[in-house]
């Protein structure tokens, strides 16, 4: 369980990472109340044969400490990238999932000569009223009832097949785990969900020069699909995919997210490839 501890705006964060696998890098990055494991587990099983994979647990979250306070998405980009140089990585492909998607976009915007590829499920550009009136609710119930903020995030998160298959005594366990979640970590939670309210990535989006997948789930009701058509107009060479479920993709379909990155980083690895051979050809 490595450590590193990164200077950010508050003061020393203590950052916690997974690190498992062998090659190339790749560095995944968890979404507002969850963990690199929550998010990435299966992932990271699937795909440590191929490369060198960092997850870090954000400031809020998991086994990282820091100081308090507010917290700055550039801090999280300070997380992220001081993981993956701890863990020797210096060129890495990015995926994110909600928050992560947003930490993980700015962090291509920011280091683009340390950034291969982008992979953004659930993403968004700027937190618009609506969103922004979800996220106050969220902070409120989890101080107060976070037995109904896990009912409602639930409701909320899952695609329309899901809800349909699931039964009275699945919707209850998972609640119940989700409630205890929210009550372990509250004060990380709601951090956290005060800076999904101020995201506004708008200035970045054109530096972004990585090839960049958006993954829009059809029944993302949180950060709905339109938020990720806005990403693919704004980001220069930007590919757009739909793909079933809701905003809970990871753990609602796993092999699904972890196919779809797959395929783009072999796509990005396999040009990458050609142009270093035709560099090296040419000299």
């Amino acid at each position: 369980m490595p450590y590193i501890d990164v200077p950010t705006t508050g003061g020393l964060t203590k950052a916690h990472y997974l690190v498992s696998g062998h090659g190339p890098g790749l560095v995944l990055v968890h979404g507002t109340g969850a963990t690199a494991q929550d998010n990435w587990g299966p992932l990271m099983a699937e795909l440590s044969d191929r490369y060198t994979i960092v997850a870090p647990d954000l400031q809020g979250s998991g086994a990282t400490r820091d100081p308090g306070g507010p917290l700055a998405v550039t801090d999280m980009v300070a997380v992220v990238l001081a993981a993956a140089r701890d863990a020797g990585l210096d060129r890495f492909h990015l995926v994110g999932h909600s928050l992560g998607a947003v930490v993980a976009t700015a962090a291509a915007a920011l280091h683009p000569e340390a950034v291969t590829s982008l992979t953004a499920h659930a993403g968004w550009v700027r937190t618009d009223p609506h969103m922004a009136f979800q996220f106050d609710l969220w902070r409120q119930l989890a101080g107060t009832d976070p037995d109904g903020l896990a009912r409602l995030i639930l409701l909320t998160a899952l695609g329309k097949d899901t809800l349909r298959a699931w039964d009275e005594e699945t919707f209850a366990q998972a609640a119940a785990g989700f409630a205890e979640l929210i009550t372990g970590a509250v004060d990380g939670f709601v951090r956290q969900t005060a800076t999904d309210t101020d995201v506004d990535l708008t200035a970045l989006l054109p530096h972004i020069t990585a090839p960049t997948l958006l993954l829009s789930s059809a029944d993302d009701r949180l950060v709905p699909p339109h938020h990720q058509l806005d990403l693919a107009e704004r980001i220069p060479h930007a590919r757009l995919l739909r793909v079933p479920g809701g905003h809970a993709l990871p753990g609602e379909h796993p092999e699904l997210l972890t196919a779809k990155v797959a395929e783009h980083l072999a796509q990005v690895d396999s040009a990458r490839t050609g142009r270093l051979s035709e560099s090296a050809q040419g000299d």
